[in-house]
């Protein structure tokens, strides 16, 4: 979160000419089709330079990657912002106005599901299911309904931490680039996910700020991530499986291969006939 403000400088990327006004941004096909992103450029990124480009310059750099693969197991991640951009006050201003749209829910509860949310997850590609780690367990001790040692827990970092916000996971319609599919986490229906607790989990879901995310893969391992409230955008993420992305890292700047979960269109309903989309 605090790349913006270090000394870390941008990777040299080509983008699409713009300006302050809406009407002065690029179309994503235009900007992919003049400046698509080599293995190299790939390669450059990195969860802690990506914090050095302005918001439009990280949308073209989204729209000009691919789903890939749906991920599998437990990655570490985090929000990040924008260059020049106060994330605190986006943060505030957009999650205290849903505070009175969720019952029995103030907004220092919602500052807490800010605080978590976007950070380690834990991937279940066969069953389409993720849930996010909780490492701190402390301030959301008195939120829990019901019995604590239910909780789903795994070991990651050498430390038990508990699953909480379970959300589905499937191949959907990006909110800012539609020409192609993103992978989606989706919190909208997680009640009815086996291991499913009214506290904390109701609060991304639909009674509560209608948190979903939508993912593109940098290279195997790594994720760019955005996160709506509803349709409204809120913030960026990254998700990153350091032991993946270091070990895949050659073959993939050799060939750019990698495993493709999200098919385009008719391709798609074939292979997934009751897929929720």
């Amino acid at each position: 979160m605090l790349a913006a403000c270090s000394s870390v400088s941008p990777p040299e990327i080509k983008f699409g000419r713009y300006g302050e006004p809406y009407a002065t941004k690029p179309d994503f096909a235009r900007v992919e089709h003049e400046f698509p992103l080599s293995l190299a450029d790939l390669a450059k990124l990195t969860p802690e330079t990506l914090g050095t480009y302005n918001q439009e310059q990280i949308d073209q750099i989204y729209a000009r990657l691919a789903a890939g693969a749906i991920p599998d197991g437990w990655y570490d991640g985090g929000p990040f912002f924008p260059k020049g951009a106060s994330g605190a006050n986006r943060i505030t201003g957009i999650i205290g106005g849903f505070s009175g749209m969720v019952a029995g829910a103030k907004t220092t509860k919602l500052e807490l599901l800010g605080k978590y949310l976007w950070h380690g997850k834990v991937f279940h590609r066969d069953s389409r299911l993720v849930r996010s780690r909780i490492d701190d367990r402390a301030p959301l001790e008195h939120l829990i309904s019901g019995d604590p040692a239910t909780i789903p827990t795994i070991m990651a970092s050498g430390r038990e931490q508990w699953l909480l916000f379970p959300a589905r996971l499937y191949c959907g319609q990006s909110l800012l680039d539609s020409r192609r599919e993103s992978i989606i986490i989706d919190y909208s229906h997680s009640d009815d996910i086996p291991g499913y607790r009214e506290l904390p989990d109701y609060l991304p879901g639909r009674r509560g700020m209608q948190v979903r995310d939508e993912i593109r893969m940098i290279r195997p391992g790594f994720y760019l991530g955005r996160a709506y409230l509803g349709k409204i955008f809120l913030l960026n993420f990254t998700l990153y499986d350091k032991e993946l992305a270091e070990r895949h890292m050659p073959g993939f700047l050799k060939t750019g291969a990698t495993r493709q979960d999200c098919w385009p269109g008719e391709q798609a309903r074939q292979m997934f006939p009751g897929r929720e989309r």
